[in-house]
């Protein structure tokens, strides 16, 4: 017949386990969450980069422009004076001033169509850009909510295996319990071990075959020669 008390704690080590599983499951969520938050970060970082390089590219057009302005300005201004102009000395060089600034307005020009050329790849850029994080925004926001639905699942379980760990703890020893805890934080939450094939599953130390034939019994609370678990023994699968 099954010792009660070892029956009792083998069911508080299952619990406990769990319990310990879903706790580092929740404790995990932060992480999780941050990684979430990681993925869209650098979609964002990619729009943002080529927003300021449209911006750079049109503030650069804006200073070509004004330079096209101030040559159209400095032409007009050239060819006004012609009704001033005695010889065709002076004719000449004013000819030759004006087509130097018309030469630089034409090179302004192509420099402006350049840079329009540029700022409308940038702004497909942007566009699809813009797709890729909304699309991963979506997809943040779904996984989030995945994993927050998992917490309220795992918090629920959580405070079911509590309410159950109670109950079972009710049925414990005083003694055997503390002694139970001791083991629990010395083994990191690992005090109840089955043994397999004279072979303890906490320590995969071999035990004595007298004190194996004694925890197959499973009649006594028997501890682990070499780790000090509580051990047990459990019928093979037919």
């Amino acid at each position: 017949m099954v010792n009660a008390q070892l029956s009792h704690l083998i069911e508080l080590q299952e619990i406990d386990t769990r319990i310990l599983e879903i706790g580092r499951s929740i404790n995990d969520i932060p992480r999780r969450l941050r990684e979430a938050e990681s993925s869209l970060q650098s979609s964002h970082d990619a729009l943002k980069k080529t927003e300021q390089q449209r911006d750079a590219l049109e503030k650069k057009k804006r200073e070509k422009e004004r330079a096209l302005d101030d040559a159209n300005e400095k032409i007009v201004k050239l060819k006004s004076r012609t009704g001033e102009i005695k010889t065709n000395k002076e004719y000449q060089a004013l000819l030759r001033e004006i087509e130097a600034v018309e030469r630089e307005r034409s090179l302004i020009e192509d420099e402006i169509i350049a840079l329009m050329v540029d700022a409308d790849s940038l702004q497909r850029q942007i566009r699809a850009a813009e797709d890729d994080f909304r699309k991963r925004m979506e997809e943040v926001e779904a996984r989030k909510k995945r994993i927050s639905e998992e917490q309220e699942r795992l918090e629920t379980h959580l405070l079911s295996l509590q309410d159950t760990r109670k109950k079972i703890r009710s049925m414990i020893d005083g003694e055997i319990y503390d002694e139970y805890i001791q083991l629990i934080e010395l083994h990191r939450g690992f005090a109840v071990s089955e043994v397999r094939g004279e072979i303890c599953q906490g320590c995969n130390m071999n035990i004595p075959p007298q004190l194996f034939v004694e925890i197959k019994k499973n009649e006594e609370i028997y501890h682990c020669p070499h780790c000090r678990r509580i051990l047990f023994y459990r019928e093979p699968a037919a």
